[in-house]
């Protein structure tokens, strides 16, 4: 789960997606799920240094001195399962030396980038180091709480300042000052160097509005307004944001994907996992002090009633057709959505500003009635890809099918719905329309793909082989239970490519795997994440004996898979047979950054069929690929890119001389245009970004929403070098395999029995 980091948007990590699956019900078997903070339809703008919001009262002006009477209970039952080995695969005793790495974790979720605590506060903190356990054990959790009131104090001090420098700094360019922004591995600073800091991170901020054309005055304004909404991000966190916060510290100790969810974090995930939720079907976005729709969803009954558009303001919501509106004008994101979210069928009223009136305009009223909102947006797509034919050989007909997550609607599935989401039978459905299509081969896109069903993974796999093993799951007790496709037959059996990147992660490690193990097809691109351990989400109801309680859940490390080969994906990840320039190493990005992940281990292999083997062909394909992306342009500038990316990525510091920061920005805008011409030469699809500033110094929250989701879109349209050359790459294999029989009885022996690969 992430934490953001000041002035920056909370954002989804893509590659923090536990494996997950479902269990019989029963207080010892609870349904295994995957974790990651869900935006739904919700855009999370918040600033704030912390990312887990929870429910929320409207008055948070006060913040509780300690724990209430349910979140001593919550703090009970989960330190009750971290440190029992009938729940957690590695549980670990909640003893002096967890509560330090407690201690210190939770400094890092309020404060990463070292901006607000001085090193005096921080020595003053010590003695509660080695007394967070007791704390946990006991339910009393004054500590963490009074780390916080520390917290928001030196926020209100720092957002003071920031805005005084506003009013009376020195905004001269011409000197050899430079911000030092990455402070994650800096020492704590004392009060007088945090001075410093701050007085050059409004310095930079200035000179990203400037050289963006902003005068001053603009200036002045955007940044006063940007730190104001800062320190009101942080007053509107309250106890049980805290509370989350802090327990999540605890369980981020045991090892990196155990997570405590509240109530409504755990319900956002289920809809996640499902596609689907009830509601009006708008993405929103919270906008100074306004929640603003920045997307309809299509279908839903804000795009049926053809009244709402982005960036229409919500300033008030009425439950059913009468009764009193809720002014929810300033009110956190969360609590809007809750009042706008509900059951099916059931009508809300909002009385919205449109987008093109004063902010003060007289609004309209709007009743719209609650329906089931399926996120197709989120759901598997497919698109083909024509590969021109070298050597008077015909073009080739690749099918892309692009998988975001292994999303499934457990409930849905337990009640044997008919029309219960899910990633296999969307991909099913896919490939069905893909071979009426008559394409020779198709490429599963699992980039970023960060995981979620152990269920989905093992049945997708199911759909390109005839029965079979698909991955080892060993418990904690060290039982190895194996996961089988048990249906026969397939619903592809002609070429196959899997696209991975770094953002691949837990179930697209399974499948990735599990077709490189059987030879199934070629797995092309990078190094996936490395996580290879699966979690399960557990109702934390179940044990106190209050009726009505409302605990959360847990979601904690379960088991670990293995590969039908024996080797673990943990650390390593899947290696692709076919490699793509690296774009984020392993010390940068991946489960080898975590420093409590578990280590690499093997177990035994399970027997399974061996359709091919493909490393006869590689040397060939290597050779081709490499002979064709020396031509083509998209896929160098990509490779440029990922150079340049990291070489930035690796600076600690900026500099604030604005003739370098201008001479930095025309090379950059020199560059692009540069590109756009050649692209217009070659008759390549021109970039639509191409007259957009490099850096508008804005942050999302400050740009036109309705014009930020319709670039956001466009984004999805740009040339992607990576997947056409995937297919490239799978078109290959398939000419060579075909036009060379020696070659193919080597490769592909047992595939072309079954009809694999064959023509």
């Amino acid at each position: 789960m992430a934490v953001a980091v000041w002035s920056r948007t909370v954002v989804v990590p893509i590659s923090a997606m536990p494996l997950i699956r479902p269990a019989p019900p029963g207080p010892e078997a609870p349904m295994k799920l995957s974790s990651t903070l869900p935006v739904l339809t919700l855009a999370f703008a918040l600033t704030a240094p912390i990312a887990l919001l929870a429910r929320a009262d409207h008055d948070t002006s006060a913040l509780p001195a300690g724990a209430t009477a349910s979140q001593s209970t919550t703090a009970k039952v989960v330190y009750g399962i971290l440190s029992d080995s009938r729940y957690a695969y590695r549980p670990r005793a909640l003893d002096d030396a967890l509560s330090q790495e407690i201690f210190r974790r939770y400094l890092e979720s309020l404060d990463p980038g070292k901006l607000f605590y001085t090193a005096q506060d921080i020595a003053k903190f010590q003695p509660y180091t080695t007394k967070l356990d007791d704390a946990i054990k006991a339910g009393d959790l004054q500590a963490p709480y009074a780390m916080f009131a520390v917290y928001k104090q030196r926020v209100t001090e720092r957002v003071a300042a920031a805005r005084a420098q506003l009013k009376t700094g020195d905004f001269n360019f011409a000197g050899n000052d430079r911000y030092d922004y990455d402070r994650k591995d800096a020492p704590w600073a004392d009060a007088a160097a945090l001075d410093t800091m701050w007085k050059q991170s409004v310095r930079n901020d200035w000179l990203r509005l400037k050289l963006a054309g902003k005068s001053p005055d603009e200036i002045r304004k955007t940044l006063d307004k940007r730190y104001a909404n800062m320190l009101g991000s942080v007053t509107d966190l309250n106890g049980e944001d805290v509370f989350q916060t802090f327990l999540n510290a605890y369980a981020g100790s045991i090892d990196p994907h155990t997570d405590y969810f509240d109530p409504r974090t755990a319900e956002n995930f289920n809809m996640q996992m499902s596609l689907s939720l009830e509601g009006i079907g708008a993405v929103l976005q919270k906008q100074d002090e306004v929640v603003v729709i920045r997307e309809i969803v299509p279908g839903g009954p804000a795009a049926r009633s053809g009244k709402l558009k982005p960036g229409d303001r919500i300033v008030a919501v009425g439950q059913g057709t009468s009764g009193e509106m809720k002014d929810v004008v300033g009110w956190r994101i969360d609590d809007v959505v809750d009042q706008i979210r509900g059951a099916k069928n059931t009508p809300v009223r909002l009385d919205m500003v449109p987008a093109e009136s004063p902010a003060d305009a007289k609004p309209t009223r709007l009743v719209l009635v609650r329906d089931k909102i399926r996120l197709e947006e989120q759901a598997a797509k497919a698109q083909t890809i024509t590969v021109p034919g070298t050597g008077g050989a015909a073009p080739r007909k690749i099918g892309v099918i692009k998988l975001p997550a292994f999303y499934q609607d457990f409930e849905g599935r337990r009640r044997n719905a008919t029309d219960y989401a899910s990633a296999t039978r969307d991909v099913g459905r896919l490939l069905a329309q893909l071979k009426v299509q008559k394409v020779d081969g198709v490429v599963l896109d699992l980039r970023n793909n960060g995981g979620g069903s152990l269920t989905e993974a093992v049945e997708l796999t199911g759909l390109f082989i005839d029965k079979g093993p698909v991955v080892q799951v060993r418990e904690s007790g060290g039982r190895v239970q194996v996961e089988d496709d048990e249906q026969s037959g397939v619903a592809w059996d002609g070429p196959l490519a899997v696209l991975i990147n770094r953002g691949s992660a837990s179930a697209s490690e399974i499948f990735a795997g599990a077709i490189q193990d059987y030879g199934r097809g070629l797995v092309i691109g990078e190094t996936t994440f490395g996580k290879g351990t699966v979690q399960n989400l557990m109702d934390l109801d179940r044990w106190p004996e209050k009726e009505g309680s409302d605990f959360g859940q847990i979601k904690l490390t379960i088991a670990q898979f293995f590969r039908v080969s024996g080797g673990s994906t943990q650390h390593k990840g899947v290696v692709p047979d076919i490699r793509f320039p690296v774009t984020v190493d392993a010390s940068e990005f991946g489960e080898s950054t975590y420093d409590n992940a578990l280590p690499w281990t093997r177990i035994a292999a399970v027997q399974h069929t061996q359709y091919g083997n493909f490393a006869p062909l590689l040397p060939r394909l290597d050779a081709m690929h490499a002979a064709r992306v020396a031509k083509d342009k998209e896929f160098q500038w990509w490779s440029e890119d990922v150079a340049q990316f990291r070489e930035e990525n690796a600076k600690k510091s900026v500099s604030l001389n604005e003739a370098a920061r201008r001479t930095e920005r025309d090379t950059f805008e020199a560059k692009r245009k540069s590109r756009q011409a050649e692209r217009k030469a070659l008759g390549l699809p021109l970039d639509p970004f191409a007259a957009d500033p490099s850096d508008d110094g804005l942050q999302a929250s400050e740009r036109n929403i309705a014009e930020d989701a319709k670039r956001e879109k466009l984004e999805e349209k740009r040339p992607d070098p990576l997947l056409r050359e995937s297919a490239a790459i799978l078109a290959d294999a398939l000419t060579l395999l075909n036009g060379d029989r020696k070659l193919s009885q080597q490769v592909l022996p047992a595939a072309r029995e079954q009809g694999h690969w064959s023509e």
